[in-house]
């Protein structure tokens, strides 16, 4: 049973002062407030890291609003509360005890009764003899042959078996590689959309920093994300969490989320495509593919990112010269219109 009364709590200073006064005059109940109060405070942090944990799994839930993470922090810290003044986890008792051993609630055991010496008897019953029928001990050639048989199959099992075989990480040395390396599944790609393939890297380079900053899973694997395309509740897939940066009200602020995971850039390329094509908000930007610099606007326009300068960003990697040598090369030629805001 705690001896805290209900109105002494660490949120309130007025509190604190009380059990500071208090101690002058009972040291024992001063200090048994203390330790519950501290209790109480390690039950807050242990239920706020719990909180901060399941965040990731909350983004995309109906109740997820600033509203009620304030109404859950005041739940929490009534509960932390009052789960200390119950005495659940016992950590104010340990203080108590530590700081003031006359308080603890096991009594020491008497010296008398630690030091008693007992004698040590030997055991009185004889354990009966066993007979070995050494015949029966002895293997039989069946038995050796049927052993040798056994152990000769593992070992051609372990000889046999094939090593696992661990794919090597995606990996480009620099922009023109970046470049080079999607582009023939851009191609395919860009069919179904009807867009430049070159628009479609230019995006992805932008999403992953030319290929140096893709989304890694749990075990440090690629997730082969090359469009920053979020997992949301009807994904089936692999996922992979981390922190990223959103614009809220034009300001930038580092969120954790998570975003799908895929066995190959081309994989990435093909689910990027059947998103687009499929998702509703996006019909606009798929109506405008003809024009890469439209296209890239109503996608900003439909919320594909929070960044406000997300499509103009887009159209100055596409124009840039890691794109130049290779657009020569298929003899393409570009007309870009109005150049992107500087």
């Amino acid at each position: 049973m705690s001896l805290t009364p209900n109105n002494v709590s660490y949120h309130d200073l007025t509190s604190l002062q009380q059990i500071r006064s208090n101690s002058g005059k009972d040291e024992k109940a001063a200090l048994r407030q203390a330790a519950e109060q501290f209790e109480s405070i390690f039950f807050s942090m242990l239920l706020s890291s719990m909180r901060k944990a399941n965040e990731a799994f909350e983004v995309d839930g109906m109740m997820n609003s600033q509203t009620t993470k304030f109404y859950r922090d005041m739940h929490d810290s009534q509960m932390a509360t009052d789960l200390a003044q119950k005495g659940a986890l016992g950590l104010a008792d340990l203080l108590v005890e530590q700081l003031s051993p006359a308080l603890g609630k096991k009594a020491t055991p008497d010296i008398a009764q630690v030091n008693e010496t007992k004698t040590l008897q030997m055991p009185r019953h004889i354990l009966p003899t066993v007979k070995v029928n050494k015949q029966a001990a002895m293997p039989t050639d069946t038995s050796i042959a049927t052993a040798a048989t056994t152990g000769l199959a593992a070992a051609n099992n372990i000889a046999t078996a094939q090593p696992e075989v661990v794919k090597p990480a995606w990996q480009v040395a620099n922009p023109e590689q970046f470049v080079r390396a999607l582009l023939p599944a851009a191609r395919e790609t860009a069919k179904a959309l009807g867009l430049d393939p070159l628009a479609l890297i230019a995006q992805a380079a932008l999403e992953t920093g030319w290929g140096q900053r893709v989304i890694k899973t749990a075990k440090g694997e690629s997730s082969f994300n090359l469009f920053g395309i979020k997992a949301n509740n009807g994904w089936q897939g692999e996922t992979a969490v981390v922190d990223t940066l959103e614009y809220r009200a034009g300001i930038a602020k580092k969120e954790q989320a998570k975003f799908r995971s895929y066995t190959s850039p081309e994989h990435s390329l093909q689910d990027y495509a059947d998103f687009i094509k499929k998702n509703p908000r996006y019909q606009d930007a798929v109506q405008a593919t003809g024009d890469t610099k439209a296209y890239f606007e109503q996608l900003q326009a439909a919320g594909y990112a929070t960044d406000p300068a997300y499509a103009q960003k887009i159209m100055a990697v596409y124009q840039s010269s890691a794109f130049d040598k290779v657009r020569q090369e298929q003899g393409a030629t570009q007309d870009f219109g109005d150049s992107a805001d500087e």
